[in-house]
């Protein structure tokens, strides 16, 4: 989830998120089309970059934060820095949820080494990651991050944790150039917005027969580098007549959904989060518009179903997250009290990840780095393992279906 919030990816405690005024005279309030329907997010189909299906791995046995039982570790904690208040708090606290749950089941196994998790709320806003940057690295048992979860607080923050040495994993930043600024201890555990972007765009342009597509982005960090490639990869499909740019934060969008109305297009692909996608297919809805409504993994969470209400019925969700199985998925909705959500996947491997480096006699940043610089194994999500610049070497997207 993309910058995400000015934040830049699989599927979506979120008591902090009721406070959403709602615009437009005609909508039915989300509470209201929540309760007529049992919509949920369901995953269709894995897909490669020229949107076509490719089929699962089977079998694989996914790495366990329990380990043997034997670990043996001075005291030492793992850091999570995302939203866990605000607007977006849904997409932060999934993460932090998944990383818990993979910290409780290894401490619980491990009575010799006990690792205790640290949270840091950065609402999801680059100016306040930047203020809590320094008490995560000044920490000195803290060898690990995981975070930030959006774009934009991971590029104003990124260099702070280079300089320390300190591994930052993010389980959901998505913009392309958060790897190309020479962070030798950013690593990303999820494909970018440049496989995002054309994956999705292709689905819909290919797989699904559309010819006539409307981009509307959030002006976000994560919603400018997601629509620029999906516009790219869409060419003369994506229609300059509805290129258009809203603001994160907006209630009303009826300014954009009589442009849209006006183009008639087969699908609209909204750039953004949760908070305004939601009002966004609403008020497209009670406009009259009956295009396809697409979005990523920004949208992606039961939030945008609740907010959204039956307006999100058939919407099409793109996600570089993997959808939670098994095991994992039971043992987190027992723990937790509701289902995993988007990016809950990605924070229990790379939680699991670094406990597995600790196990392994890890107890330093430079050696807990130089861990995950070489790991290679399998995870609830995918195969964990990275290039050079921190990008994951196996990228995939699933598409997901409100139904």
């Amino acid at each position: 989830m993309r910058g995400r919030a000015t934040r830049s990816a699989f599927a979506l405690s979120s008591a902090a998120l009721l406070a959403l005024g709602l615009a437009g005279c005609n909508q039915s309030s989300p509470d209201e089309g929540a309760a007529q329907s049992d919509l949920k997010i369901v995953e269709q189909v894995q897909i490669n970059q020229d949107g076509a299906e490719v089929a699962a791995e089977e079998g694989v046995q996914p790495a366990d934060p329990a380990g043997d039982g034997q670990a043996q570790c001075p005291p030492l904690s793992l850091a999570m820095a995302g939203a866990l208040t605000g607007p977006d708090a849904a997409l932060g606290i999934n993460i932090k949820n998944g990383v818990q749950l993979a910290v409780d089941k290894h401490n619980e196994a491990n009575p010799g080494c006990q690792v205790q998790l640290k949270t840091f709320d950065t609402e999801g806003d680059p100016q306040k990651a930047t203020q809590i940057a320094p008490q995560i690295v000044n920490d000195p048992y803290t060898i690990g991050l995981i975070g930030p979860a959006f774009s934009g607080e991971t590029k104003a923050t990124g260099q702070v944790f280079d300089q320390a040495g300190l591994v930052a994993t993010t389980a959901s930043a998505t913009n392309v150039t958060l790897s190309e600024n020479g962070w030798k201890t950013f690593f990303r555990g999820l494909a970018n917005d440049g496989v995002q972007g054309p994956s999705v765009a292709n689905y819909l342009k290919n797989t699904l027969g559309n010819q006539k597509i409307c981009v509307v982005d959030d002006s976000t960090d994560y919603g400018l580098g997601l629509a620029q490639a999906v516009r790219e990869t869409l060419g003369p499909v994506a229609d300059s007549g509805c290129n258009i740019s809203v603001k994160k934060g907006d209630k009303d969008f009826s300014a954009a959904v009589n442009q849209v109305k006006g183009v008639a297009p087969d699908s609209v692909f909204f750039s953004g989060y949760y908070a305004e996608a939601s009002l966004f297919v609403q008020q497209m809805r009670d406009g009259g518009v009956e295009a396809t409504f697409a979005s990523a993994d920004g949208t992606k969470d039961p939030e945008f179903v609740k907010q959204a209400g039956e307006s999100s019925k058939d919407a099409v969700l793109a996600c570089p997250c993997g959808p939670a199985t098994g095991a994992f998925a039971d043992e987190y909705t027992e723990k937790f009290n509701q289902e995993p959500g988007t990016y809950s996947t990605e924070g229990y491997d790379l939680g699991t990840i670094m406990l597995k480096g600790i196990d392994a006699g890890k107890r330093t940043r430079p050696e807990l780095l130089d861990f995950v610089r070489t790991y290679s194994g399998p995870g609830i999500g995918r195969k964990y393992e990275w290039t050079p610049n921190g990008e994951l070497t196996n990228t995939l997207i699933w598409i997901y279906k409100v139904q």
